[in-house]
């Protein structure tokens, strides 16, 4: 496992961006944390990095699934707050896009059974007046 600490917003947002290069499809991404943690705001910024700065990319806390194209790669975003059925997440996708796609999961214990071998998890966490990222793959 390998450990981030960001002191801020703005380094957060750097380190994500830098994670986001080194992505190519097919990949998983399980974002993992509690609420307000800034899940969502790895994502968007990973989106971002990937599609252009100028991206707008809303949650898919409503919507469960929102999808960007790069002209590379699509990028399937994820937000599983709200399913409470597992059966679901193959009628939202969520296999084929897991095939296909980089794919960002947030909230993604619902779909552990589903994640590929190789999904990197990142653990996000309050520290101090930043954040701790942890990647295990």
């Amino acid at each position: 496992m390998k450990t981030y600490i960001t002191k801020n917003i703005k380094e957060t947002h750097s380190w994500a961006a830098d994670f986001a290069k080194k992505l190519c499809a097919p990949v998983t991404v399980a974002l993992h944390g509690d609420l307000g943690v800034g899940k969502s705001e790895i994502a968007r910024t990973i989106i971002q990095t990937l599609c252009g700065a100028d991206t707008v990319v809303p949650s898919p806390t409503f919507t469960i699934v929102q999808s960007y194209e790069n002209g590379k790669n699509k990028i399937s975003h994820f937000d599983l707050y709200r399913v409470v059925d597992a059966s679901e997440l193959v009628e939202i996708g969520l296999l084929h896009a897991i095939q296909n796609d980089i794919t960002l999961i947030e909230w993604p214990d619902i779909a552990r059974d589903l994640l590929p071998p190789d999904t990197l998890h990142i653990y996000i966490s309050e520290f101090q007046d930043g954040r701790k990222i942890e990647v295990a793959d």
